[in-house]
């Protein structure tokens, strides 16, 4: 069968585009960007949970509460207190500095710590939600909790957002070398776009 050169010249230019766009979309990169660690991951963030413990009071209690978008935690008669941003002692010390100052109590032993920190996963992932941080928590381990990929997952260009900053991760090449598989940290948000194929 003999075809003709604009035939020919037809079906070489979109096998030199399909070309293309295999390696742009689906090639594997060399390596991973390295993403910078925060200074101190013992520092309170929104959607932290906490548990926050009033002893040496008539009545003794424990409030768990989860630090909302702006920061803030509210206490039984002291309302809204800002939490994010600082470490469990300085917030204890904010609390029972509070209570003092509004004479609730003339001594209060205050004690804060974490329940769950989250990691969020969203976009091409079976179940996406947010996940339970762990101190071994990667990228892959990350979408592997979310039930892995979908179908239609690019999974060579996965958008980790951490402090306000975004960096694309292949999560194709953390599987295959956990040397490029990077940790997360509290707060940190994994969104998998839709591949065009």
């Amino acid at each position: 069968m003999k075809f003709s050169p604009r035939a020919t010249l037809l079906c070489s230019l979109t096998l030199a585009w399909f070309l293309a766009g295999c390696e742009t979309d689906g090639g594997v990169s060399a390596s991973n960007p390295q993403i910078p660690i925060p200074a101190s991951t013992a520092q309170l963030r929104p959607g932290d949970s906490l548990n926050i413990a009033l002893q040496g009071v008539p009545d003794p209690s424990t409030n768990t509460v989860q630090i909302d978008d702006q920061g803030l935690i509210s206490l039984p008669f002291i309302g809204t207190l800002t939490a994010g941003g600082v470490s469990t002692a300085e917030l204890s010390q904010r609390i029972r500095e509070t209570y003092v100052a509004k004479r609730i109590y003339t001594v209060v032993d205050v004690s804060v710590s974490v329940t769950e920190r989250y990691v969020y996963v969203g976009g091409e992932v079976t179940h996406p939600g947010r996940i339970i941080w762990t101190p071994d928590l990667t990228a892959a381990k990350a979408i592997q909790s979310a039930g892995g990929f979908t179908l239609y997952a690019k999974e060579t260009a996965v958008n980790l957002v951490r402090e306000n900053h975004a960096y694309s991760i292949d999560v194709k090449l953390a599987q295959k070398s956990p040397a490029q598989d990077p940790r997360l940290m509290p707060g940190d948000s994994l969104q998998v776009s839709r591949s065009p194929f």
